[in-house]
């Protein structure tokens, strides 16, 4: 039986914060056809598609939690889901969580053809800061508005008619810690997908960091993060220029060789699509990444017992 599933990166330009819910669904409406009319089975959407990247600002009250969705799928969503599932399309998205306990997450679900949700994950690395920084203009305050991710990094089967392949989920900044990748790895995963959010500048302050400089690390990060973990990696944006703060784009598909087959050239709507050998991550797992012949984890205690940097005296 093939294993050769088509899948469709739907990178997203910018959703400005005046843009209402109908508008910005009416477009992803729109990428996910487009994506179905190439024959994609799959469509993976960026971090928080449904709104603007909201944790730039500092946002209470009613505003703030108009952000939130309390249940997924509900009818402001509805749509999406709604015509996946008359397309026959499995989708990723990103979107801000809210439970019932008043629990708040980053998180995003994998649904399939038939519209279920096959998995939902948390974030688990939230980046910037509880409180903003004085004097500037843009914040990078998700860990205000989000607690860290309580699910772990479980892997999960897609269905049948997709080849049945071991994935993996993560969100924006995950995709730039390799632990995340190799947790998943050793369940088998043989697809990742990951939607991210990332600035076109330093985020966390300064002038160290540009767009060139930024898309050039979330892209090396699925490369090498695919090949050492022999798997394809969907890495997708929302790109371009939200209220006068830049978010880049860099949305790939990567092969388990770690060569980009897939990649935007824009910083808008735009759907890259891929035919992906899920067997082409059995080169990698049998032989140089063969994790049951060449591992020595009697050496890796210091990757979960340490946090910060402890050097030698």
């Amino acid at each position: 039986m093939s294993r050769i599933l088509r899948i469709a990166a739907a990178q997203m330009g910018p959703n400005q914060r005046a843009d209402t819910r109908e508008a910005i669904l009416a477009r992803m409406i729109a990428l996910l056809e487009e994506a179905a009319a190439k024959g994609a089975k799959l469509v993976v959407f960026p971090e928080l598609a449904f709104t603007t990247f909201f944790p730039r600002w500092l946002i209470e009250g009613e505003e703030l939690d108009g952000y939130y969705e309390t249940s997924m799928p509900n009818p402001r969503v509805q749509p999406l889901f709604d015509r996946a599932r008359e397309l026959g399309v499995g989708f990723y998205v990103g979107y801000a969580e809210k439970t019932p306990e008043g629990k708040r997450f980053n998180s995003a679900i994998t649904t399939a053809p038939d519209g279920t949700i096959l998995a939902k994950y948390r974030k688990v690395h939230l980046p910037g800061s509880v409180e903003p920084r004085p004097g500037d203009r843009f914040q990078q305050l998700e860990k205000r508005y989000f607690e860290y991710g309580d699910t772990g990094f479980p892997a999960f089967r897609g269905p049948g008619d997709w080849g049945s392949p071991v994935m993996g989920m993560l969100v924006c900044n995950d995709r730039r810690w390799p632990e995340a990748w190799r947790v998943y790895a050793l369940q088998g995963m043989e697809l990742m997908v990951v939607g991210y959010n990332s600035a076109a500048y330093d985020p966390n302050g300064g002038s160290t960091e540009n767009e060139e400089l930024r898309t050039f690390h979330s892209i090396l990060a699925a490369q090498s993060n695919a090949y050492m973990n022999a798997t394809w990696a969907v890495s997708v944006a929302k790109a371009g220029n939200e209220d006068g703060s830049g978010l880049i784009g860099g949305s790939v598909i990567v092969d388990p060789n770690g060569v980009i087959v897939a990649q935007a050239k824009t910083l808008g709507d735009e759907v890259l699509v891929a035919d992906c050998d899920l067997d082409l991550t059995r080169q990698g797992k049998e032989k140089m990444f063969n994790f049951a012949a060449h591992r020595r984890p009697e050496h890796y205690r210091r990757i979960v017992d340490q946090v910060g940097a402890e050097p030698p005296a």
